[in-house]
């Protein structure tokens, strides 16, 4: 395990996710912040932001001022596009510097379809075979051969972690999976109230996008990379009057031979060395609660009045197993700290 102490910058500090990552990453021992960047709030200090920082931190500059010669890693917690655009500028020109995408900007490989999905060009597509696609579960072996980390969608981590290992054994039909996530506000990032402009927000719930939710191809891309063949679901997303915490519902079918406990215990056997991942009894009642501000993920395996039909539960929080948590658990991998470091509540 490395004790070296890494110096990093923040780059999009002040949003709900760079906050997080902030307040994580202040109480981390083998981590040092030395920039934290936003566009606005130059010379603030981030406690203006949030409460919970406890530790002296640098003040809000501007990423034009960074010493990239003395960093070891860079978080991009920017809007869709510009991420990209600054590795683009120094990834050549600083050999060892490490960056960690938490946009969108390295997720999808075709950049074709990165184009009609965020309606952007992506000025970047040389490095997309130089970043890897990493939820810390599935990559913990390759990820250190990258630079550039592309941080999965929340919904997108929700969904996988339940179904890969079970698609991987084939215990479960790839065709027909139904799929219905509920996820806070705080998903939609600072601005939630321009992008969703229902009537009372706050005490209503809002289905969006049943058919072509971005997430969508991030997730057919990951199936067919994990598990070799297409497969076939319907995704529909929905925000609750919530400020963080997502539950995802899944549908699916399994052969006559299989059974609920036996898809359980694949999941027990997958994750056994996996700190993060609890695997409940089965038909366990489940929500958002027990993993709101931790880097977790419960799931819980439910029998159906339908036979061969089971629901397939998984809870994470969206900002931190769905964002910064997993970014930062993805820093421990890369650098050799112990994967949990930091992320202990």
């Amino acid at each position: 395990m490395s004790k070296k102490r890494i110096n990093i910058a923040i780059i999009g500090a002040t949003g709900f996710t760079g906050l997080d990552l902030v307040f994580l990453l202040s109480k981390h021992p083998k981590v040092k912040i030395v920039n934290l960047c936003a566009t606005k709030n130059i010379g603030k200090k981030i406690t203006f932001f949030d409460k919970r920082i406890k530790k002296n931190l640098p003040k809000i500059s501007s990423s034009k001022n960074i010493d990239w010669s003395i960093l070891d890693l860079v978080f991009l917690s920017l809007p869709n596009g510009e991420a990209q655009k600054l590795i683009k500028k120094v990834y050549y020109k600083h050999e060892n510097l490490r960056f960690i995408d938490l946009s969108a900007d390295f997720r999808i490989k075709n950049p074709k379809k990165y184009k009609s999905i965020y309606k952007i060009n992506h000025n970047a597509p040389k490095l997309q075979s130089k970043s890897i696609y990493a939820i810390s579960e599935f990559v913990k072996n390759e990820i250190k051969q990258f630079r550039i980390i592309a941080n999965p969608g929340c919904y997108p981590t929700s969904i996988q972690l339940s179904l890969i290992p079970l698609l991987k054994k084939k215990l479960i039909k790839s065709n027909n999976i139904i799929i219905d996530s509920k996820s806070g506000f705080s998903g939609a990032g600072k601005n939630y109230k321009e992008k969703f402009t229902h009537k009372n927000f706050y005490s209503s719930v809002f289905a969006y996008n049943p058919k072509n939710h971005r997430h969508a191809e991030e997730i057919e891309q990951q199936f067919y990379e994990m598990i070799k063949k297409k497969v076939t679901f319907a995704f529909n997303p929905q925000i609750l009057p919530t400020f963080r915490g997502i539950l995802t519902t899944i549908y699916v079918d399994i052969k006559s031979n299989n059974s609920a406990e036996k898809i359980r215990n694949e999941l027990i056997r997958y994750y056994k060395k996996n700190s993060f991942i609890k695997i409940l009894k089965l038909n366990s009642l489940i929500g958002s609660g027990n993993v709101q501000n931790t880097n977790f993920c419960e799931i819980s395996i439910c029998n159906t009045r339908i036979k061969n039909r089971l629901i397939i539960f998984s809870a994470i929080d969206n900002l931190i197993k769905g964002a910064s948590g997993q970014a930062i658990q993805n820093m421990n991998l890369i650098f050799g700290f112990k994967e949990t470091e930091g992320l202990w509540n």
